[in-house]
C-alpha cells in the first residue's frame, strides 16, 4: 500500500519556513540594536555632501604695488565619481556634456584617470575649466539632463603684466609625480596646482593659503537642503617683492637691444700657426670673419646696502601667460621647443642657474687674495711685458720646451697685432687696463708661497664663490671654485681627462686667477661680489622679499596696483642679513677700488704709458658719461668660449656706485657676444643713467591679451630709442650699428 508523504514534507517546509522567519528576526534584532549606531551614521552620510572650498592664492606684488601675479574666480563643470564608475554611464553622461562645454568624448575619456590617483575623491571630476556663466546656468536648469553635473567655483592665476619678471615670478603646474607624496604630506589636493618656478615655487606655502569645507544635506536627487556645517578657506598671504618693474622693464629691454646688436657684428677668424707648424685659420671651415650668435644674457640690479634686488632680467623671456592659457601639450611644444642646444632654453633663470666663466670681472677678487695674504702691497710693481712664464720652480724647463705643459701666457693682443705690454704696473693700474700677466704671476706665486695650499680659493669663497646666495629663487646654482677635490670629481665623471684629474697645478691656478679655466659662477653671485667691496666687506644675502602681508590687500583707485595703506604686513624682510664680514682695511680695499675707478674714467687718460698709451677697458666707452651721473666703479671682462674661438667669447660687466646715496650694484652677462666693453658695459651704463634719473624709460603698461596664435614665448622688446642711427644715445657716440669703434683693441 502506497504511502502519503504530503504531511511529512509540509511539515518540512514548515519548518524551513521557520527558520527562516527566525534567521531573519535574528537579522533584524542585529540590525537594531547592536549596529544601530553604525547604520544611522552610514544614513547620515548618505544624505550630507561635503563640498571643499578652495583658498584664494595670495598675489605678487613689485615694490611700488603693481600686481604681478592675481587670481580670478572662475567656473568649471564637474561630474560626481559616482556616476563615473561604470563605463557605460560615463560615456553617456560625457555625451550629454559635450556640446555644451565644447570638449570631445574622445578628449574628456582620454584625461580620464579611472584610479583617480591624481585627483580628490571628494572633489567632483573636472571635464571642463573656466566656462562662461550663461553656460553654467543653462547646465544647472537641466539638473535632470545631467545627474551627477555640477558647477564648481575655483580660482584661476593671472598675471597682468606678462612677461615682465616672468622668469622672477614663476609659472603655476600640475604636481609632479615626483612631488605627489611631499604635497600629499604637506596636506595639498593631488589635482591642485602648484608653483613649479620662480617665486610661485619658492613662496608656494606662503601664497597657498588652506583648504576649507563646507557639509551640505542633500535630498533623494542629490539636490542641496541645507548647510550643517562649515570652516571657511584661509587666502594665502600677499607677498611684495623688491623687484621694481619700471627698472625690470628697461634691463630687460637693454639687454635683448644690445643682444640684437651684436649679432650683427662679427670676430675674426685668424690665421695661426697648427701644431705641425702649417698656418690656416683658426676654423677653416668658416670665412674670415664670423658673426656672433649672441642667444642669451641676463642681468642684476641690487642695493648693495641691503642685498635687495632691484631688476633681475634673463633672456630669452617668456610670458608666464601661457602656463594658464589651457593650450595643447603640441601648441605648447611649438612656444617651448624641447632643445639640446644650452643657448636656445628659454625656462632658465640666467641670473641664478647660469654657470659662466667671469673673465676680467674675477681680478678684484684675485687682487683681494693677493694683498689680504700678504703676497702683494699697494706699492708692489710688476714689469708687464705682455707675457709671462711659469718658473722653474713651477714646471722644469724641460716640460715646457717639449710641450707638454703650457708655460707661457699671454696678455690680450693690441692695435698692433701683438701681447698688449703696459710696462709698470701695480694693482691700481692693473685692474685699470686689465693685465693678464699681473694676475697670472699672482696665480703663480700664490700657490708657491703657500706650500700649493688652496690659499686663493679660501680667499675668493669669502665672497660666495662656490656656494648659492640664499635667494628666495629655486634652482640656484651653487658655482665651482676649482682645487684637487673637483678635479678628480670632474676626471670621475668624464668631463675633464683621467691625468688631468690626478692633481690641481699651477697651470690650474693661473687660470682660476684671470677668472678661467674650471671657475664657474653665476651673474648674481658676481653681483654679490661686488657690493661687497662697494659696502666696505658686508657680504649680504641678496634677497627679492620685502614683506609678506596679510590675506586681503586691497586694490588701489590706480587700475593694476594694491593699496599698501589699507593693508597688514605679517612679515617685515627689508632687514638686510649679514652672511660674513670679509676683513676690507683701506690698505686693502682703496687700491682696488682706485683701479676700477679708473677703468670708467669719464674724464680721459686714466690708462698707463708703456710702448705708447695703453686706454683703460671702459675709457673709450665711458668718455661722455655725464658728470651728474651715479659716479662708478667697475670691471670689464671677456671669458673665453669653446674651442678659444673668438666669436665663442662671452661678456661680462660688473660695476657699483661710490655714491652710497644711491648704492646701486649693477652686473650683465651677454653669451657669445664678444669683448665685456663691447656688449656687457654698454648694457650697464645705459641702466645706470637710467637710475641717475637721467634718461627717461617706458612707462609699464599692463599686457596685451595673449595672441594664442603666437608661436612666441615672449614677444620683442627695445630700449625706447634703439631705432635711432647707431643705436640707443647711452652707449656711446662711439659706437656704430653696435660695435664699439676703438682702433686700438679693447682687451
Amino acid at each position: 500500500m502506497a504511502i502519503d508523504r504530503r504531511a511529512a514534507r509540509l511539515g518540512v517546509l514548515a519548518l524551513v519556513g521557520l527558520g527562516l522567519f527566525s534567521l531573519l528576526g535574528v537579522r533584524l534584532w542585529f540590525l537594531q540594536t547592536v549596529k544601530a549606531d553604525e547604520l544611522q551614521e552610514t544614513i547620515e552620510v548618505s544624505r550630507t555632501r561635503t563640498v571643499q572650498l578652495a583658498p584664494e592664492r595670495g598675489r605678487i606684488v613689485d615694490v611700488e604695488g603693481r600686481i604681478l601675479a592675481d587670481n580670478e574666480r572662475v567656473l568649471s563643470v564637474g561630474i560626481d565619481w559616482d556616476v563615473l564608475r561604470r563605463k557605460s554611464e560615463r560615456t553617456d553622461i560625457f555625451t550629454r556634456l559635450s556640446g555644451w562645454i565644447d570638449v570631445p568624448v574622445e578628449t574628456m575619456e582620454e584625461n580620464f584617470d579611472p584610479s583617480g590617483r591624481t585627483v580628490n575623491p571628494f572633489l567632483p571630476y573636472i571635464v571642463r575649466e573656466d566656462i562662461d556663466e550663461p553656460t553654467a546656468i543653462a547646465i544647472l536648469e537641466r539638473a535632470e539632463d545631467f545627474p551627477g553635473v555640477s558647477v564648481e567655483t575655483s580660482w584661476k592665476r593671472e598675471y597682468p603684466y606678462g612677461q615682465h619678471a616672468a622668469h622672477i615670478v614663476g609659472y603655476m603646474g600640475a604636481i609632479t609625480e615626483t612631488q605627489v607624496d611631499d604635497f600629499r604630506d604637506a596636506g595639498y589636493l593631488l589635482d591642485e596646482r602648484v608653483g613649479q618656478f620662480g617665486v610661485e615655487r619658492s613662496m608656494e606655502q606662503v601664497l597657498h593659503g588652506s583648504w576649507g569645507y563646507r557639509v551640505i544635506e542633500v535630498d533623494a536627487a542629490n539636490r542641496p537642503v541645507r548647510i550643517l556645517e562649515e570652516v571657511p578657506p584661509i587666502n594665502g598671504f600677499d607677498v611684495q617683492l623688491t623687484i621694481d618693474l619700471e627698472a625690470q622693464q628697461y634691463l630687460e629691454q637693454s639687454l635683448e637691444t644690445t643682444l640684437k646688436a651684436r649679432r650683427g657684428q662679427s670676430a675674426d677668424n685668424p690665421i695661426v700657426t697648427k701644431p705641425d707648424g702649417t698656418r690656416e685659420r683658426m676654423d677653416p671651415e668658416l670665412p674670415e670673419r664670423v658673426d656672433y650668435k649672441a642667444p642669451a644674457a641676463s642681468g642684476v640690479i641690487m642695493d648693495y646696502t641691503t642685498g635687495e634686488v632691484l631688476a633681475m632680467a634673463s633672456y630669452p623671456g617668456f610670458d608666464n601667460r601661457w602656463f594658464e592659457a589651457g593650450i595643447s601639450g603640441d601648441k605648447f611644444q611649438e612656444v617651448f621647443p624641447i632643445t639640446e642646444d644650452p643657448d636656445k632654453s628659454i625656462l632658465v633663470n640666467r641670473a641664478v642657474q647660469g654657470r659662466y666663466n667671469l673673465g676680467s670681472t674675477f681680478k678684484p677678487f684675485t687682487a683681494y687674495g693677493a694683498l689680504n695674504t700678504g703676497l702683494l702691497s699697494a706699492g708692489d710693481v710688476y714689469l708687464d711685458q705682455g707675457r709671462y712664464t711659469l718658473s722653474d720652480e713651477s714646471v722644469s724647463s724641460d716640460k715646457c720646451t717639449s710641450g707638454l705643459v703650457k708655460c707661457e701666457y699671454k696678455n690680450a693682443t693690441c692695435g698692433n697685432g701683438l701681447p698688449c705690454r703696459y710696462g709698470s704696473v701695480n694693482v691700481e693700474s692693473a685692474l685699470a687696463v686689465s693685465s693678464d700677466t699681473f694676475f697670472y704671476r699672482i696665480g703663480e706665486e700664490i700657490m708657491l708661497r703657500n706650500d700649493y695650499q688652496p690659499v686663493l680659493q679660501n680667499q675668493v669663497r669669502l665672497f660666495g664663490f662656490g656656494d648659492d646666495t640664499g635667494i628666495e629663487l629655486p634652482f640656484e646654482f651653487d658655482g665651482t671654485v676649482p682645487d684637487a677635490e673637483l678635479k678628480r670629481i670632474y676626471a670621475e665623471r668624464g668631463v675633464i681627462s683621467e691625468s688631468e684629474g690626478q692633481d690641481y697645478y699651477v697651470g690650474d691656478n693661473v687660470q682660476l686667477a684671470i677668472g678661467q679655466g674650471l671657475l664657474s659662477a653665476t651673474p648674481l653671485q658676481l653681483t654679490t661680489g661686488y657690493a661687497t667691496f662697494a659696502n666696505g666687506g658686508f657680504v649680504l644675502k641678496p634677497t627679492i622679499v620685502k614683506a609678506i602681508w596679510n590675506p586681503g590687500l586691497p586694490d588701489s583707485e590706480e587700475v593694476g596696483f594694491v593699496d599698501f595703506s589699507r593693508g597688514t604686513v605679517f612679515e617685515d624682510r627689508s632687514e638686510p642679513e649679514l652672511i660674513r664680514q670679509v676683513p676690507m682695511p683701506e690698505d686693502i680695499r682703496g687700491p682696488i677700488v682706485r683701479g676700477l675707478e679708473r677703468v670708467i674714467c669719464p674724464q680721459q687718460g686714466c690708462g698707463v704709458d708703456s710702448d705708447f698709451y695703453h686706454k683703460t677697458t671702459g675709457e673709450w666707452l665711458f668718455y661722455d658719461y655725464p658728470s651728474d651721473a651715479i659716479p662708478l666703479a667697475g670691471k670689464t671682462g671677456t671669458a673665453q668660449g669653446f674651442g678659444n674661438y673668438p666669436w665663442n667669447d662671452s661678456s661680462a660687466f660688473a660695476a657699483f656706485s661710490t655714491d652710497e646715496s644711491r648704492p646701486w650694484v649693477v652686473s650683465a652677462y651677454m653669451e657669445k657676444a664678444g669683448y665685456g666693453s663691447q656688449a656687457a658695459a654698454p648694457v650697464v651704463k645705459c641702466n645706470f643713467l637710467a637710475l641717475s634719473g637721467l634718461l627717461e624709460m617706458d612707462p609699464v603698461q599692463l599686457a596685451e591679451p595673449l595672441d594664442l596664435d603666437s608661436t612666441l614665448a615672449a614677444e620683442p622688446q627695445q630700449m625706447p630709442d634703439a631705432d635711432q642711427p647707431g643705436g640707443p644715445a647711452c652707449w656711446s657716440s662711439r659706437f656704430d650699428n653696435g660695435v664699439l669703434t676703438d682702433p686700438q683693441g679693447t682687451e
